[in-house]
């Protein structure tokens, strides 16, 4: 079974945010020291995750749509 590159999108930006949600909790409860670079670093991930996923969303959105309506 082969992947999409839409679906590859979606899983590689909800890791993305996921990351950054870790990276920024780990850093509030102080497991990681927190500083600067760090939080432009996860807040950075968290950006390219959210842009990455909604790009595969609404090409996966884009692409059912024009399938629909090539069938019928």
């Amino acid at each position: 079974m082969r992947v999409s590159d839409e679906s590859l999108y979606i899983a590689i930006g909800l890791l993305l945010l996921a990351g950054g949600w870790v990276l920024t909790f780990l850093m509030v409860i102080q497991t990681i020291s927190p500083n600067i670079l760090l939080s432009i670093f996860a807040y950075a991930i968290s950006l390219a995750g959210l842009v990455l996923g909604f790009y595969g969303l609404f090409t996966k959105l884009v692409t059912a749509r024009k399938r629909r309506e090539y069938a019928g």
